[in-house]
């Protein structure tokens, strides 16, 4: 059930879901120190890996289409609009943070919350440059998602830790956590890196193990839009076209479930069920059937 459904509760939604986000935001960090020379996994702790000049000026410009993306779409004016902003705790996302933070004033700034479920996936022994492309031909021939590095995690435990942190957001959206005005369009800004992006849409799309992975990280300071449909749902679609989407790895049928999100119609019940992955492996209905028990 869509986050805008389930707060209507069945009344219209322009009435009751009017204080859910406008926008929710990924955005991942700029170009980074060690994504320009790997082996600097081997000399400094992840976590304190620095922003290259490069990646300074990228989220500057960020920032900038960011505000620009806001204020342009704003449906009641461009001045009536607030961003509250989760970032991870890594040196990268923080600057990533403080540079796209030029571009906002602090008078539009709801909030801003340092967010641990949002670090990078722990790479253990990773560090060890000798060992880093069997690690990654390792990665591709046993399926990313569950692959554990020597002495880090796997995807599937940062899956729950992000799973949690959209679970919290979610409440938080339900409980108006963001909604000081109901006539201003709110929009929550996510810095974060590659991998917890693509987690949390795989959380919020409640995709697959096999879809992810098939996705692609987004560039460096590249960000995706999930925009609030008139159905009460999120998607990809109203920003990024099926080109774009297609880049990223989603598949024909993601792509056109994002369009079903954004323009509608809104599948009832049983054509939602009927898409589930495992509903085939049942008996066909039957109107002989005796459901007596």
């Amino acid at each position: 059930m869509s986050l805008g459904k389930k707060l209507t509760n069945g009344t219209t939604h322009t009435t009751c879901s009017n204080h859910l986000p406008k926008r929710i935001i990924l955005v991942r960090h700029g170009e980074c120190l060690a994504n320009t020379d790997i082996n600097v996994y081997g000399t400094t702790p992840n976590h304190k890996i620095e922003l290259t000049q490069k990646g300074i000026e990228q989220a500057k410009q960020t920032g900038s289409l960011l505000k620009k993306l806001i204020t342009s779409e704003n449906a009641v004016e461009s001045n009536n609009w607030k961003v509250f902003f989760y970032v991870s705790p890594a040196e990268r996302t923080r600057r990533t943070l403080r540079e796209i933070g030029q571009s906002f004033p602090k008078r539009k700034v709801m909030g801003v919350k340092e967010e641990y479920r949002l670090r990078e996936l722990s790479f253990g022994n990773y560090h060890d440059p000798a060992s880093i492309a069997k690690v990654k031909e390792e990665r591709v021939t046993f399926g990313r998602f569950y692959y554990r590095v020597s002495g880090g995690q796997t995807i599937a435990e940062v899956y729950d830790r992000i799973s949690s942190f959209v679970e919290c957001l979610r409440r938080d959206i339900e409980m108006k956590k963001f909604c000081d005005d109901p006539s201003r369009e709110t929009n929550i800004i996510i810095v974060t890196h590659g991998l917890s992006s693509r987690i949390f849409l795989m959380k919020w799309f409640e995709w697959t193990a096999e879809q992810f992975e098939d996705l692609n990280r987004m560039k460096t300071c590249e960000f995706q839009v999930l925009q609030l449909g008139n159905g009460g749902e999120y998607s990809l679609a109203f920003h990024h076209d099926d080109k774009k989407l297609k880049e990223w790895g989603l598949s024909r049928d993601m792509i056109e479930d994002q369009k079903r999100r954004a323009y509608g119609p809104i599948l009832n019940s049983l054509k939602l069920c009927d898409l589930h992955p495992y509903m085939d492996c049942f008996a066909q209905d039957s109107d002989e059937e005796n459901t007596i028990m």
